[in-house]
């Protein structure tokens, strides 16, 4: 891996500014959780208030579009749960295709920016001051950044926000971590956006039986939709299938590299 590839260092020294956009997003993140914003991004909320959201769509088009787009980056650099929910509701707003297309893109773009937070305040420091063993790790890593990278979104063994972070730590390159997030988030994003679409019918039927349990002062009033619903084993099945084809090119690399090294290693 040529040294052009890695981020340029920058001098410890510099101005303590770096770290302004990093202290800025964590400032935010605490804020959110401290305020119970994050607790918004559930069903019960499409449920409650989906006559309201769909006259929204209906009458500022789509400014409507804009702002649901900002909602879901903003949620995604904080790194607040609810993104599975908010995909759910551009299928339900925008239908399965548009809907899916904008959530991965919004997605997309919120990781880039806490892609590019992370490693403008943290990433060339923690690299330098890493042991070889990390610093061999992150080689690594960066050698076959996309097809990693591409496993880890198809099959989020990883915590969303956490891939975004080694990412940013490894050195990976911004075009790579775009291209294979945004690949790699379009299934799961158009599956929940497909369920999203589906669900006008549901949840009238849902939002009557919520309601009648509320005024009957019940004690667990809750929706029997759940997003685990939407992952079928078969779609998990898809997912698990295109996780282990985006290693297929790691493993030729490898196998081809294992035949170059084994005739020199012969003794004659």
């Amino acid at each position: 891996m040529s040294t052009s590839d890695l981020p340029e260092p920058i001098d410890e020294r510099r101005s303590w500014t770096r770290y302004l956009p990093l202290a800025a997003l964590v400032v935010a993140m605490a804020a959110v959780f401290a305020s119970g914003g994050h607790r918004l991004l559930s069903l019960e909320t499409i449920v409650l208030y989906r006559d309201r959201l769909q006259a929204l769509v209906e009458e500022y088009g789509p400014v409507a579009i804009l702002v649901y787009s900002a909602t879901y980056v903003t949620v995604v650099t904080l790194s607040v749960p609810g993104a599975a929910v908010l995909t759910v509701l551009g299928g339900f707003l925008f239908g399965w295709l548009f809907g899916g297309a904008v959530a991965a893109l919004s997605a997309t773009l919120g990781a880039i920016f806490v892609f590019l937070i992370a490693r403008t305040s943290l990433g060339d420091i923690l690299i330098r001051r890493a042991g070889r063993r990390l610093q061999s790790l992150a080689e690594g890593f960066r050698e076959d950044a996309f097809s990693y990278l591409l496993f880890l979104r198809l099959l989020p063994i990883m915590p969303f926000w956490l891939t975004n972070l080694a990412c940013a730590l490894f050195g990976v390159r911004t075009k790579t971590f775009a291209l294979a997030t945004l690949m790699g988030v379009l299934p799961a994003s158009f599956t929940f956006a497909t369920a999203g679409a589906g669900l006008d019918s549901v949840i009238g039927a849902q939002k009557a039986s919520f309601e009648a349990c509320r005024a009957a002062g019940g004690p667990e009033c809750a929706l029997s939709f759940s997003l685990t619903s939407v992952l079928t084993p078969q779609i998990i099945a898809a997912l698990a299938a295109l996780g282990v084809l985006s290693l297929i090119p790691v493993v030729l690399r490898r196998v081809r590299r294992g035949k170059r090294v084994a005739p020199a290693s012969r003794p004659i």
